[in-house]
């Protein structure tokens, strides 16, 4: 018969995550509001309880062992299912209520939120929403790992371990100087404008890294041939506000999301945007969480609101 397991509490497992995440005893033990003793006492007593050695002390660094970063992170999974828990427990009377960590894409936070939150403010007064704005990968690295409850984001993405509920379609416009050519059309053929061998149009797209590059490279159909290839000139911009200024600026023509024309990006840019006359030119917004959540239904709350908002605003008109 096995020896019973002596199992490590869950303050024992958070000291050793901070530190793993701090690389530093004094960071690690104010992040747990603990004194920095108070914290190495209780590494020690995880170790001794475990009979392995997790970090490495010298006078000046921390190294955590190869097996303390595997405990570390298995710890952190655990602290966040914990915590799930708890707070299940704690707002199972009160829907959508409490703390709730969300993530957004920049191409999709300043221009639905602020629309958005303050229904929820009126429809759930007792939500805590804490918003942390990142690029899509970084998010669902985040919602993984349980740093975060929500992502907000756009679809279609490569997504494992998550689920997803479609808010509402968010349609391309071709954006160009008012002085463009293309700017006199009624709607836009991307099939004949960027697939025709001679075109010489310079297409401004997001950076690496931002899947509403990627959107609009699908949109343009030109996923299969690097628009550097197909275009030399193509350049590259940081953010929409930043592409806004490109085009208005004359070097080049793009593809806006309608959330973000809609917002008011474009007030006082010398701009024109024509729609697109394609059955695919437009991006999915969706939002997703981790597979096993115990918060799915606020989840689902929060994704009602979020689509009433989505689809108030998708039902503007801009052809400016």
């Amino acid at each position: 018969m096995s020896s019973a397991l002596h199992l490590p509490t869950l303050k024992q497992l958070r000291y050793l995550v901070e530190l793993d995440r701090h690389q530093h005893f004094g960071q690690a033990a104010e992040a747990c509001f603990v004194t920095q003793s108070t914290l190495s006492n209780g590494i020690q007593e995880l170790e001794n309880l475990l009979g392995v050695k997790l970090v490495e002390r010298t006078k000046r660094t921390v190294f955590m062992t190869s097996l303390g970063r595997e405990i570390a992170e298995r710890s952190r999974s655990l602290l966040y299912q914990a915590e799930d828990i708890a707070r299940l427990a704690q707002h199972q009377n009160t829907p959508l209520s409490g703390p709730f960590r969300l993530g957004v894409i920049p191409t999709i936070a300043p221009y639905l939120l602020p629309s958005a939150l303050p229904l929820l403010r009126q429809n759930y007064p007792d939500l805590q929403l804490f918003l942390q704005e990142d690029e899509t990968a970084r998010l669902l690295d985040k919602l993984n790992a349980g740093e975060i409850d929500a992502a907000l984001m756009a679809f279609p993405y490569e997504t494992k371990g998550v689920e997803w509920i479609e808010l509402g379609r968010d349609p391309f416009w071709l954006a160009c100087p008012r002085s463009h050519p293309l700017a006199g059309e009624s709607a836009i053929e991307l099939e004949e404008l960027f697939k025709s061998e001679g075109w010489t149009e310079t297409l401004i797209l997001m950076e690496e890294g931002h899947c509403l590059r990627e959107h609009s490279m699908a949109a343009c159909q030109l996923g299969s041939t690097p628009a550097s290839q197909r275009n030399p000139k193509a350049l590259r911009a940081s953010s929409l506000l930043t592409l806004v200024h490109m085009i208005a600026g004359g070097l080049g023509i793009s593809l806006l999301p309608a959330l973000a024309c809609h917002s008011g990006l474009l007030q006082g840019a010398d701009i024109s945007l024509r729609p697109l006359n394609d059955p695919k030119g437009f991006r999915i917004l969706g939002l997703a969480w981790r597979k096993g959540f115990t918060r799915k239904n606020d989840a689902k709350l929060l994704a009602e609101t979020l689509r009433t908002t989505t689809q108030q605003l998708s039902g503007k008109g801009e052809t400016a």
